[in-house]
């Protein structure tokens, strides 16, 4: 047990001994950011079909065919079985205390990912005639996000470089090698804004060229933290 203690104690040391040999390095620590815009080229989809009744057995035997009528859609419209997954089943009391009644509610919501969006329309429209009464989000996403997040990275190096030289001339000093980089970068879509799905299907029957779905561009950003030494 002496022995193991006497290791861990000079393993503290040396590391301690490390940790301040390196922050006396003179050194110029800078952020930088990496910015690409691009027309996203996918979408998910998280759609929900709830049903409401009075009896559990007729509620979920009802939400069931509604759900066999969407994936029976998405199969018409060969979309891979592998983009779609249900998400999360419920099938749970509601108790009306003004009627003093119990009722039941069965929801299934499935997660779909369309790899092309010509055909939004289509299976938005699809959808709500088979069952679906609600969408909980839409996440636009780009077929190329590897790259991109790779491109994106290489532009906060650079950001970060540029600055760190700016620092350093107006000291009168020169730049030396890179000795910390924190990669900071968080990914995340943004939510497109769209109407009601019931209201857009509507709206198509009289408008069949009217837009539904306004796609925008998505940002692909990487944040760094660079410390450059100081010769």
């Amino acid at each position: 047990m002496k022995k193991i203690f006497i290791i861990l104690m000079t393993f503290y040391s040396i590391m301690t001994e490390a940790q301040e040999q390196k922050a006396a390095i003179p050194q110029v620590c800078v952020a930088g950011e990496g910015k690409i815009k691009v027309r996203p080229d996918q979408a998910i989809l998280n759609v929900s079909i709830e049903t409401k009744g009075a009896k559990a057995i007729d509620v979920k035997k009802e939400n069931d065919i509604a759900v066999d009528r969407v994936l029976q859609l998405i199969k018409k419209m060969n979309l891979p079985k592998e983009d779609v997954m249900t998400q999360n089943v419920t099938l749970y009391p509601n108790y009306d205390y003004e009627k003093k009644k119990h009722s039941y509610v069965a929801t299934q919501t499935i997660s779909i990912q369309l790899k092309d969006l010509s055909k939004y329309a289509e299976l938005s429209e699809g959808l709500v005639d088979a069952g679906v009464n609600r969408i909980d989000n839409i996440e636009f996403k780009s077929s190329k996000l590897r790259a991109l997040q790779s491109e994106a990275r290489k532009m906060a190096i650079k950001d970060a470089k540029l600055k760190a030289e700016d620092y350093v001339n107006a000291l009168g000093q020169k730049m030396g090698k890179a000795i910390m980089v924190n990669d900071n970068s968080q990914v995340s879509y943004p939510m497109p804004m769209y109407k009601n799905m019931m209201q857009a299907s509507m709206n198509s029957a009289d408008m069949p060229q009217s837009e539904t779905l306004a796609i925008g561009e998505i940002e692909i950003v990487a944040n760094v933290s660079v410390c450059f030494a100081l010769d």
